[in-house]
């Protein structure tokens, strides 16, 4: 494989190490070209494009219903977002209301789904700093959440459950039981977590002060999530921006101080609680009613549209643009690790490969956002 990169030096002691793109800590098929200084990353470049699948352009190729199942394979572990978005913007651009007892609905399964995606996240990351005990926990209490999903959707992680104007199928009073019986379970199991991971010496010594992000630096590089909610700055789209039902519920937004890996790791954790706190309230005010708007076949009429929603990640922007046919002529999406991946470098030049692999890992990337 040729080694293009943008590094040209004379110096003797340096040298270029791939990083990936079959690597644990790369989390995906992301390769990195470090220009090393014995162990320290004086020159840091991602290299994208191992798994392009052309999502944008197969969705201006079928009708907008086509696309249906490409939305839960980009993030694949944190997909109901995903759908969310995209749906979500079909129905604003068609006038298209939906049922306030879907609504609900999405909700519910879009806060699992985002605990799911952060456990998954938790325990991957303990696990490249070397500790493996943390992610059998995770993945204990995660499939406790793809149980329950599988129930109503089919699929335990490429969802593709959400539908213009609602949702393919109704929850049943099994899956509340089951939901309930998960957040009380969950609970009680928090503690554990910051028992053996948070409060680890170990962990706070590989994260503690490593890859600070400061709150200008995100808002430059137009990060979002976690990794901004890191660095200080209390932005969440369903907060700040309220879509669908989210303005019905109190919740929280956890923040960090010093925008370091650690922060971010926490702002994760603090954010399983606000989950199980929005579908307690939406299980509890859970209305009575249809579950899907009456069909209709809506054209995407002429002009621009675009719809955001928060996934696990940070901001997920869907923009189309329609020609009055029910083939949407441009589709661009904006994906929250793209950009977040973009503080690599000034993140973490200078850095001991040791603590690029923690930086880097708690932006927690999903790379098939990156490579749509």
């Amino acid at each position: 494989m040729s080694t293009m990169t943008k590094f040209e030096t004379t110096d003797k002691h340096r040298f270029l190490l791939n990083m990936g793109p079959q690597h644990p800590a790369t989390h995906g098929v992301l390769r990195v070209i470090l220009e090393m200084d014995g162990e320290y990353a004086m020159g840091i470049d991602p290299v994208l494009g191992y798994g392009h699948r052309m999502q944008e352009k197969m969705a201006e190729s079928r009708t907008w219903p086509g696309f249906y199942p490409n939305t839960g394979r980009m993030d694949y572990v944190g997909a109901m977002p995903f759908n969310h978005g995209y749906v979500a913007l079909i129905e604003r651009m068609a006038g298209i209301e939906v049922p306030e007892r879907a609504e609900y609905i999405r909700v519910i399964t879009s806060e699992m789904n985002r605990i799911a995606s952060h456990l998954l996240g938790i325990g991957a990351y303990v696990l490249d700093l070397g500790a493996f005990t943390p992610i059998l926990y995770a993945f204990d209490d995660r499939e406790d959440i793809l149980d329950a999903l599988e129930d109503i959707t089919g699929s335990r992680l490429t969802y593709c459950y959400y539908r213009v104007g609602g949702v393919l199928k109704d929850i049943d009073d099994t899956f509340i039981k089951r939901t309930r019986a998960f957040i009380e379970n969950f609970r009680k199991r928090i503690p554990m977590y910051n028992d053996l991971v948070t409060g680890n010496v170990i962990f706070i010594k590989r994260t503690e002060g490593v890859g600070i992000i400061t709150a200008d630096m995100a808002r430059r590089y137009g990060a979002t999530g976690p990794t901004l909610r890191g660095s200080g700055i209390a932005y969440d789209i369903r907060k700040s921006e309220p879509y669908s039902v989210y303005s019905h519920f109190d919740f929280d937004i956890p923040t960090g101080k010093n925008g370091d890996s650690l922060d971010r790791y926490y702002v994760r954790i603090c954010e399983l609680e606000q989950s199980l706190r929005i579908i307690e309230q939406a299980l509890d005010k859970l209305p009575d009613g249809p579950v899907l708007a009456k069909p209709k076949r809506a054209k995407l009429q002429e002009g621009d549209c675009s719809f955001s929603v928060e996934t696990a990640r940070g901001v997920l922007t869907y923009y189309l643009v329609g020609d009055g046919s029910e083939v949407p002529y441009k589709l661009k999406i904006r994906v929250p690790s793209y950009s977040n991946l973009s503080l690599l470098e000034e993140m973490c030049t200078g850095m001991l490969i040791a603590d690029l692999v923690s930086a880097m890992g708690s932006l927690d990337l999903v790379i098939p956002e990156i490579d749509r």
